[in-house]
């Protein structure tokens, strides 16, 4: 006779490591770890629509990794020193616009841009500065940067043993969805074949060399800030995931070496039940797809493990401080749907980069869910309720049509279906036709959102401070790079740059190692680069008419 689902739950859940909490109400009712009936799932359990723990927020809080960069890395630096001395747990780098595309802070394609929208990294000496006095072996660390993600790997690592750090003890996750990049965020630029070779590069690299480090972060978080819909951020980034399994599988690596060290990325966006079922439906889809389609065994492959952001594209710049409100709501549904770890954007970031003041309270506003709500008192509260439940599946079985669509493009292939799609410009569109419509609801009024379209008392009454980056920023960065340049040994980074372009020609290296090697001499990110694109060449997006 087998153990109940209950009695399952009951053997995997260790009261011991609970964390040392008054599992009550404010009132003193007593709360259990979880609800439901005995025969039903539990968290812990498969297919993990309930949370991939059986003790979920009752062992570990989620991680409260806030998303942080601007100007220099010594700029950067201080703010995540704050963050630290705040109570963050994890940190999140922002990179600036030229960083994110390659380019170094001189070129004349970053003019205006650096320092912008995050910090500016040109060399290893920033990176010296960006993580000057904190300790690698015992922060984890979070890189959002998608087609430079090998180069930024390189300097990364190169900087921690320099620093001490071996690359075996680094934690972290590096983005690395370049498939998104194409699909919707657009910051691309090598062509979409080339760039999986490197994203492959980097897999087997993490897999050899890197135990502790995530080396992909599948983003749906910009899928959805373009505009799609619920469904379809859930299903194109579950697709891009199955793309880079079949990806490693094509290197070489088992499903079960590469499936437990993929982590993910999903928006929290205003509409609060929907958002919650989203991630329910996730974790149900992605478990059953990797133990039924691609053969995993292992019980990490079918845990679908995720970072949450509250959504930047919910904010708005008239009455800004109504964007905490938001931001919480939207937090909270990341927390019931059981995310592992979450950044909640700061009531200011519709006008610029966030203050300090501004990021500190909503890194308060995670520490009120975590501490007066006692909302992680107990796993997966909702579950159960009639409408979470109907919404769940409803949100699935819409997410399972458009994988089917995928794969058929594919021809059987998940990886052939994401490429094709992109070159297809398949993504593109149904983005652009579910933004259209979100976009007509909120112009016509059907939908309001407060102070835009609808409660506009108190628009003209806003005073808020906030950050501002200047030229001088800029040029402090300018300088910084013609010394670096000035100071290295010339010949070793040409020779570093001339090993990467030979190496980068025959698709049987790993790049990773020449790469390590560049960052080490003090080769900018433009350079390595530049170094790829004379045999990769550049992607340029031919759009449909």
């Amino acid at each position: 006779m087998t153990d109940s689902p209950h009695e399952t739950w009951r053997e995997n859940y260790d009261a011991a490591r609970t964390r040392d909490a008054d599992f009550t109400t404010l009132s003193g009712i007593p709360l259990e770890p979880v609800y439901g009936p005995r025969d039903g799932e539990f968290p812990g359990q498969f297919p993990y629509t309930r949370g991939i723990h059986a003790s979920m927020y009752r062992s570990k809080l989620w991680t409260m990794r806030m998303f942080a960069g601007f100007g220099t890395a010594l700029d950067t630096n201080a703010r995540f020193r704050e963050i630290i001395g705040a109570g963050g747990t994890g940190l999140s780098t922002a990179f600036d616009m030229p960083t994110l595309l390659g380019l170094d802070s001189d070129d004349p394609m970053a003019l205006g841009e650096v320092g912008r929208c995050g910090v500016a990294i040109d060399s290893l000496a920033d990176v010296r500065d960006l993580f000057a006095g904190i300790d690698l072996s015992r922060i984890t660390t979070s890189m959002t940067i998608n087609s430079p993600a090998a180069v930024m790997l390189a300097l990364f690592v190169a900087q921690a043993e320099e620093s001490g750090v071996a690359r075996s003890l680094l934690g972290g996750t590096l983005q690395n969805d370049i498939l998104k990049e194409y699909q919707a965020q657009k910051e691309f630029v090598f062509p979409p074949r080339q760039s999986m070779r490197l994203v492959r590069d980097t897999m087997a690299f993490t897999a050899a060399e890197m135990p502790k480090w995530n080396s992909i972060s599948v983003s749906g978080y910009h899928i959805r800030e373009a505009g799609s819909t619920a469904a379809e951020e859930l299903a194109f980034t579950l697709a891009n995931g199955f793309a880079y399994v079949e990806l490693a599988r094509e290197a070489g690596l088992g499903v079960d070496d590469v499936a437990p060290r993929l982590s993910f990325f999903f928006n929290a966006h205003i509409d609060f039940f929907e958002e919650i079922a989203k991630y329910r439906a996730a974790r149900r889809v992605w478990a059953t797809w990797l133990r039924g389609h691609y053969g995993a065994r292992d019980e990490r492959s079918w845990q679908l493990r995720f970072h949450t952001q509250t959504a930047g594209v919910s904010l708005t710049a008239q009455q800004p401080e109504v964007n905490i409100a938001r931001t919480a709501i939207e937090a909270l549904a990341g927390v019931l749907g059981g995310t592992q770890s979450l950044h909640t954007n700061s009531m200011d970031e519709a006008i610029a980069l966030p203050t300090a003041k501004a990021a500190r309270v909503a890194l308060r506003t995670q520490q009120v869910l975590a501490h007066e709500t006692n909302v992680a008192h107990v796993a997966d509260p909702l579950g159960g309720s009639y409408f979470v439940e109907e919404l769940t599946s409803e949100v699935e079985r819409q997410a399972q049509e458009i994988l089917a669509d995928i794969m058929e493009k594919g021809h059987g292939s998940m990886l052939e279906g994401c490429i094709t799609g992109i070159e297809e410009n398949w993504f593109q569109g149904r983005i652009a036709d579910s933004a259209y419509a979100l976009e007509k609801s909120f112009n016509s009024g059907r939908r309001i959102v407060v102070g835009v379209n609808a409660f506009t008392e108190g628009n003209d009454e806003d005073d808020l401070a906030i950050l501002r980056i200047t030229s001088d920023d800029e040029k402090k960065q300018v300088t910084r790079l013609a010394r670096v340049r000035a100071s290295r040994d010339t010949a070793r980074v040409d020779e570093a740059l001339a090993t990467l372009s030979r190496e980068a020609a025959d698709p049987t290296i790993n790049l990773m190692p020449a790469l390590i090697d560049a960052a080490r001499v003090e080769a900018t990110v433009g350079e390595m680069m530049g170094a790829m694109v004379k045999v990769f060449g550049r992607h340029v997006e031919v759009p449909s008419l």
